[in-house]
């Protein structure tokens, strides 16, 4: 383990990947508000709560959609886009993710107003780039929630055979779905999102990702 993390005078060196203090701090900020905003969003007694409308909501409830949304949401958009520094940095760039606070800002209170727009920050790399590696980064993104989804596919399985409910359950129900919407959502080929990019790239790739991963993200919106 000694090899693969070392912290250093300006932030950590895990698996030959530098952080920043900053860019840890953006880490971890980004995963609690997004935590916090689905909260919100989630438990509507939990707004009427901090709302100073008290209704019959317990602790142990908010605590757990919390927990759900933290491995759920928070680690989908976490890894997300840490699969575009991963890939960045295999191509020589200097890469590190940026939380945006407004758009936190934002998304936490749009959670207690009873909607929610996650845009949490983005990975900013800088270096000569080809079109090939710009789509390459920009696809490892969704991929990434389509792995995600597949890791939580097993679960949820297991729960329906089973028949059981939970927290296990929610885990599974919410990372299946969370990581399909993301993964279907971000390869649509519009504006800033990766679909764009990998379109400009390569129309074969674009197509043989973007198909299932807006069709399962589709089915995911109305199914679970």
């Amino acid at each position: 383990m000694a090899g693969r993390q070392r912290r250093t005078a300006t932030g950590w060196t895990v698996a030959g990947l530098s952080f920043s203090q900053r860019e840890l701090r953006d880490l971890l900020v980004a995963w609690l508000a997004l935590g916090l905003a689905f909260t919100f969003f989630l438990e509507r007694e939990f707004r009427r709560i901090v709302f100073l409308q008290f209704g019959g909501l317990s602790a142990g409830e908010i605590l757990s959609t919390f927990a759900v949304s933290l491995l759920t949401v928070g680690v989908g958009f976490l890894l997300h886009e840490l699969a575009h520094k991963v890939v960045a940095v295999r191509f020589g760039q200097i890469a590190a993710f940026q939380a945006d606070y407004r758009m936190l800002g934002f998304a936490v209170l749009g959670g207690l107003a009873g909607f929610l727009f996650a845009a949490p920050g983005a990975v900013v790399h800088r270096g000569r780039l080809t079109a090939k590696q710009h789509g390459l980064i920009a696809v490892a993104g969704p991929v990434t929630n389509l792995a995600l989804a597949v890791v939580f596919l097993v679960p949820f399985i297991a729960a329906l055979l089973l028949s059981t409910s939970g927290f296990l359950w929610e885990v599974a129900r919410m990372g299946l779905q969370i990581n399909l919407l993301l993964a279907g959502f971000n390869m649509l080929p519009f504006g800033p999102l990766d679909g764009r990019t990998v379109r400009e790239w390569s129309t074969p790739v674009f197509l043989a990702v973007a198909v299932p991963s807006i069709l399962l993200g589709v089915g995911a919106l109305f199914v679970l």
